[in-house]
Parts: C-alpha cells; sequence; structure tokens
C-alpha cells in the first residue's frame, strides 16, 4: 500500500498529538515537521530525534498533505503557502464568522493549483458541524444549542498568549446553559503592565467580545492547566408534522488529541476530493477513515 506523506506545520499541543496520530494511521508517514523556531530546532525534543525537522516546508521531501497545528490568525497565510507548492492542507482554523470568507479564498488557490484544502477540521468547527447537519436533518424546524466545557479552549487560549502584557494564559470555556458561555481567562504577568490595561485588551478581543469574560491575575497558570474539554449539544424541533423531537449528542475528551485525530483524518479525505476547499460538512464521512468502500459499507451500515 502507498502511504500519505504528511508534514506536521508548528509543533504546539495539537502537533505532538498529531505525531501520535500519525503513527498510528495505517496508511500515512510522516516526512517531518515545520518549525520556524531557531532555539526550536536546536533544541528540538527527544520524540522528533530522528524526524526531519525544517523551518520552512519546501526544505522537506515533498509531502502530499501538511496538517496545520498552527494558531487560527496565521492560519490562512500557512495554507496559502503550502497550497501555492502543490500540498494539500487540512486547518482547525476556529473563528466560525470567517470560515466562508477562507473558504472562497482558498478554493481559488487550490483549484489553481491542483490541490485539496479541508478547513476547520476540528471537533468544533468540524465533527461537531456534522452532528448539528445530521439533528437539522432529522428535525428541520427547531433550535439547535452547543454547550462547550467545561474545559480549556487552544483557541482562546492562544489569543490570550498573544496579548501585549501576557505572559502565559489559560482559557476556561464554562457552559452558561442555551448555546452561552463563560470564559475564565487566567494569565501571568509581563513586568512593567498594567493588569487592567491588559484585562480590557483581552476583553475586547473578537474571541472575547461576545461572552462573559473574568480574567484574573495568577502566580504560574501551569497551575490550572487541564486539556480536558467537552461538548452537550442539543436540539429540540419538528420533524414533519410531529413536534417535540429531541436529540442530544456529547462527548468528554482530552482537546489536543482529539482535535489532531479529526485533522489526520481529514488529511486522509483530502487524497479522495476534487482540488478546491472544503469544510468537514461537504466531506463524505467514509473518506475520514482508512479502507475500501466494501469493507466500510459492510462493517458500518
Amino acid at each position: 500500500m502507498t502511504k500519505i506523506k504528511v508534514a506536521i506545520v508548528g509543533y504546539g499541543n495539537v502537533g505532538k498529538y498529531a505525531l501520535e496520530a500519525i503513527d498510528a494511521a495505517p496508511d500515512m508517514e510522516l516526512v517531518g515537521v515545520v518549525e520556524q523556531s531557531e532555539s526550536f530546532q536546536a533544541n528540538k525534543p527527544i520524540e522528533l530525534t530522528n524526524i526531519e525537522v525544517a523551518s520552512t516546508i519546501d526544505e522537506l521531501e515533498k509531502p502530499d498533505v501538511a496538517i496545520l497545528c498552527v494558531p487560527t490568525r496565521v492560519t490562512q497565510d500557512v495554507a496559502r503557502q503550502a497550497l501555492e507548492l502543490g500540498i494539500n492542507t487540512v486547518d482547525g482554523y476556529d473563528m466560525h464568522d470567517s470560515i466562508w470568507d477562507l473558504k472562497k479564498d482558498l478554493d481559488i488557490v487550490a483549484k489553481d493549483k491542483q490541490a485539496v484544502s479541508i478547513i476547520s477540521a476540528g471537533w468544533d468547527p468540524g465533527t461537531d458541524s456534522i452532528m448539528r447537519v445530521l439533528m437539522e436533518a432529522m428535525a428541520p424546524k427547531g433550535i439547535t444549542y452547543t454547550n462547550f466545557g467545561p474545559g480549556m479552549s487552544m483557541g482562546h487560549t492562544v489569543a490570550v498568549k498573544s496579548i501585549d502584557g501576557v505572559k502565559d494564559a489559560l482559557s476556561v470555556t464554562m457552559p452558561v446553559g442555551a448555546g452561552v458561555h463563560r470564559r475564565m481567562v487566567y494569565i501571568e504577568l509581563e513586568e512593567g503592565y498594567d493588569f487592567k490595561e491588559v484585562e480590557k485588551s483581552i476583553k475586547t478581543d473578537s474571541y472575547f467580545i461576545n461572552d462573559e469574560t473574568i480574567v484574573t491575575q495568577v502566580d504560574d497558570v501551569e497551575l490550572y492547566v487541564d486539556r480536558g474539554h467537552g461538548v452537550e449539544m442539543e436540539r429540540k424541533g419538528v420533524s414533519g408534522a410531529t413536534q417535540n423531537q429531541l436529540f442530544s449528542y456529547s462527548m468528554k475528551i482530552n482537546n489536543p488529541a482529539v482535535t489532531s485525530q479529526i485533522l489526520i483524518c481529514a488529511a486522509r479525505a483530502t487524497m479522495k476530493q476534487e482540488p478546491g476547499a472544503y469544510t468537514m460538512i461537504e466531506v463524505p464521512v467514509i473518506d475520514l477513515i482508512p479502507g475500501d468502500k466494501e469493507t466500510l459499507i459492510r462493517k458500518l451500515v
């Protein structure tokens, strides 16, 4: 079997778990890791001892797919760079209100370079999006509530860490109910910065401006870190003319482990799509898992 050649771009929480998921995938092989930090390359983690580490993706043997484990706010540029080289991409872009704009932009590049990009391929947006589609299909009229947490939000945590004056940070999502959330943010402050000014910057950031956000200064953020997370999705609606149809879906997870696993599944699916950019609700779910169609249909249908 010819294996899919993949590269990991970015080696933070998700990148580390992506390494494990690739090792466990029967149809994939890793060609290397891309990490721009010079200090990282000089002191790379022990698990990367026998793995090629480069500062740019074009320094590696050309992969079929780049797994983009980078912050949402740089995803578009990083994806474009890989697609321009004719490399498929998958990413965990998580800003719901701009997903369509990202799709339109990357679709142009992907089609021009005969490549495939699957965007927002985490668990929300991502697999939760698929569940929302299924629930709405079963009850076309109704309301779906998505309640996250309690747990560490990686996207929100990265957003806080990028704010001037923040030495280290953690953002915990607490579900209030009916799709409403509270953001509990814990920060270590850089010397010389005023807490109130940093707090204001956090609360007015696009990741936080629409939610109640409580910022607390602490001495050591690591004492608060737990990478567990979860979701409870509920829909109450109408099937045909029959009311009071109730659906629910829930999971409790290690956030970066599940995110990376979905990215690996999406990477596999890129090999089966026509050139262009896709969200996960546009991709046949059977394309996410390894195996031939007959075997999978006999097993799962």
